[in-house]
């Protein structure tokens, strides 16, 4: 179809050429030919990991894997620090199995809020400092632990005595 006729069709001139679907190529008969693996998005326990990035600092972006732990997840598998996209299928199920004999993500969470819920049951120093929102391990709080208490709320002072 000429571009014209596709503007008259679709009545409108911000229609361009480059919108254009090409047409389909027809089907060659004979064996099928297999497509490399192209690794779009890889997810490791339910988390996508970037594919720009090498895997040493993409299995970070799982919850409860920091720089430490990912090192040792590729010594263990002896995979090669690579770039995401740049990994074979053997080599992301090597992973995917290492990474499930760590306790990550949505279980570590649950885990982490059970410990705090049960220093708040407790009623201990700890759980304590937790529901008043304060900080929960010796910090000073005259200045400061603003992350904790949350923005500063101004407290009109006493007034000035007249001689």
């Amino acid at each position: 179809m000429h571009l014209s006729t596709l503007q008259q069709l679709n009545g409108s001139r911000a229609f361009t050429a480059s919108r254009v679907m090409p047409m389909a190529r027809p089907v060659q008969s004979g064996a099928p030919r297999r497509v490399p693996l192209l690794v779009q998005n890889l997810r490791v326990n339910n988390v996508e990991i970037p594919n720009g990035k090498r895997i040493e600092i993409s299995l970070q972006y799982i919850y409860g894997i920091g720089s430490t732990t990912a090192k040792a997840i590729l010594r263990d598998t002896g995979v090669e620090n690579k770039k995401a996209f740049e990994l074979n299928e053997e080599d992301i199920n090597k992973l995917r199995e290492e990474v499930s004999k760590y306790t990550t993500e949505s279980d570590l969470r649950r885990q982490v809020s059970q410990n705090i819920k049960r220093l708040k049951d407790i009623q201990c120093y700890r759980g304590k400092r937790h529901i008043m929102g304060l900080p929960v391990r010796g910090q000073r709080t005259k200045t400061n632990a603003r992350t904790r208490k949350g923005k500063a709320k101004t407290v009109a002072g006493k007034k000035k005595a007249v001689k």
